[in-house]
């Protein structure tokens, strides 16, 4: 019999409304310029989807110090539209004022105040986190990019060779697990912080071994950019962006315990964000199983590509349906509707979701688990 340690969980699909907080550090005399770009930039939020409200402060304290803090109906309208090129080319103008900037995202459990109490209205367009959240203090995030059809061996090759940086980032911050997975020409790289994601990203970016493998496959990429440039740098790794919207473990097992798969999920056009929603309620409902094999699970998405990180307890192959998250009455079917390869599960036959499972199961490069601190 397995025992459960308590359920670890993070989620973008709870309903609640969200707030996102987005500390900035401008440049000496960028204040003007800054005004302007916010005030363009102002005008486009308004009128996407689930947007509710932002304001703009500057510190009392420190006139480069500025804070926005915006109000949405709930994470996935904000994480469709921060994911999206209309908002990569919206931000662009921010880019030369802004020396720092540092993300929040907060999902709202209480509030108080005349306020919140005098407009139900306004309530109505989102809930509050019904319950806090239990988590282990884990960051998780992934970047994926396509490289040149045909330069696959060879990406693989150096993707796997490079020696890993030091774990250790500040008193706060440490690099616990990298995971890089290929699917035909797209590569996806999963990593875990425990602490502050951006120090740690910094952090990565500074080491000469990571600086040396990124520039060995320069020449393979389909996008092209210049580290060099850190405005092509940031525009690559803002497009290669692929946030964790999901994530349960309930199972007390250590990482050389498990195995580790990530599957490629190709959603039709705009459809990407119900695929991992499907996938998420799937994985909070077989967390409740004892006996269920997969033991942790983390969705990422954007736009319409969908990854799941599963930890599985013996092979992918023994439990199909629950590997491939439809496990239930007419699930593969739903699933099917949403992907662009759907209908080899659509019947929900067992041979056939094994089949779909296998093809979508992204070949492991290399999964480096920095060793404890003494």
């Amino acid at each position: 019999m397995t025992t459960l340690s308590v359920r670890i969980s993070q989620s973008a699909f709870d309903g609640s409304r969200l707030r996102v907080v987005l500390l900035l550090d401008l440049y000496d005399g960028a204040q003007k310029q800054f005004l302007e770009a916010y005030e363009h930039m102002r005008n486009h939020v308004a009128s996407v989807p689930g947007h509710i409200s932002d304001q703009l402060c500057q510190s009392i304290e420190n006139p480069s110090q500025w804070l926005i803090t915006s109000e949405w109906e709930s994470a996935p309208p904000f994480l469709a539209w921060v994911n999206s090129e209309e908002h990569v080319e919206t931000v662009l103008p921010l880019h030369s004022c802004v020396r720092d900037t540092r993300s929040l995202r907060f999902s709202v459990l209480r509030e108080t105040g005349q306020a919140f109490s005098a407009a139900p209205e306004q309530q109505a367009k989102g809930g509050l986190q019904p319950s806090p959240r239990v988590g282990d203090g884990v960051v998780r995030h992934a970047l994926t990019f396509t490289v040149k059809p045909g330069s696959e061996k060879a990406v693989a090759k150096i993707l796997a060779g490079y020696t890993s940086p030091a774990a250790r980032v500040d008193d706060q911050t440490r690099l616990r697990r990298t995971s890089l997975f290929m699917h035909g020409n797209r590569v996806v790289r999963a990593i875990e912080v425990q602490g502050d994601l951006m120090a740690a990203l910094r952090h990565v970016a500074r080491q000469p071994e990571v600086r040396a493998v990124e520039e060995a496959i320069n020449p393979y990429l389909e996008q092209d950019r210049d580290l060099d440039d850190s405005n092509s740098a940031r525009l690559f790794f803002t497009r290669a962006a692929l946030p964790a919207v999901h994530h349960v473990t309930a199972d007390g097992r250590g990482p050389d315990e498990v195995n580790r798969h990530a599957l490629l999920y190709r959603a039709k056009e705009e459809c990407g964000l119900a695929v991992a929603r499907l996938l998420a309620l799937q994985d909070e409902s077989a967390a409740d199983d004892p006996d269920n094999p997969i033991v942790g699970s983390t969705v990422f998405q954007r736009d319409d590509i969908v990854v799941r990180l599963i930890d599985v307890n013996g092979p992918l192959d023994d439990h199909p349906a629950l590997a491939l998250g439809v496990q239930g009455h007419r699930k593969a079917a739903i699933l099917a509707r949403l992907l662009i390869d759907g209908d080899a599960v659509a019947g929900g036959g067992e041979d056939d979701i094994a089949r779909f499972v296998t093809e979508s199961d992204m070949q492991l490069i290399t999964d480096r688990l920095a060793a404890p601190e003494s």
